[in-house]
């Protein structure tokens, strides 16, 4: 299995949090672009991504099919007032929560991780949706949430 992704996460997460501190509290609550969230918003994002993700990988190794709740990412990020939160503490919480998630896929077996699963919500819930018809891996699911994590990272340093 080429689990070298997995293995660049760790260092995808340190080398980020060390780029974003770069940032200031003040630039890190401007928007991006007009419309669109702040460095400080999209942390938080990720944030309440990996919350969602933590308890979603664990009970995948539970379970024969990959069916989650969502969430209301737009809400998310308004009710939690992400602008107000000291932006060092942001980036502390997003890179511990993190580097634990890099923990937690790692040890999934790799018969768990690369088990087929045809019933599944990835048509919904992932990044890179997937075609309800189609079977798809926890493996795959992780790396979507990879994906997403650097897909945001990008939106910030563009």
């Amino acid at each position: 299995m080429d689990s070298d992704w997995l293995k660049q996460l760790p260092q995808t997460i340190n080398e980020a949090s060390g780029r974003l501190l770069q940032i200031s509290e003040e630039a890190s609550r401007v928007p991006v672009a007009e419309g669109k969230w702040s460095p400080k918003q999209i942390v938080g994002h990720l944030i309440d991504s990996a919350a969602n993700n933590h308890q979603r990988f664990v009970r995948a190794q539970f379970s024969d099919d990959l069916v989650f709740p969502g969430y209301e990412q737009e809400a998310w990020v308004e009710v939690q007032r992400y602008n107000d939160e000291p932006w060092h503490d942001l980036i502390q919480l997003w890179r511990q929560y993190n580097l634990h998630l890099c923990h937690v896929m790692s040890s999934i077996p790799d018969e768990v991780r690369m088990k087929s699963r045809s019933r599944h919500n990835l048509d919904r819930i992932a990044w890179q949706l997937v075609d309800a018809d189609n079977p798809v891996t926890l493996e795959y699911f992780m790396r979507d949430y990879a994906g997403h994590l650097q897909h945001h990272l990008n939106q910030i340093f563009k």
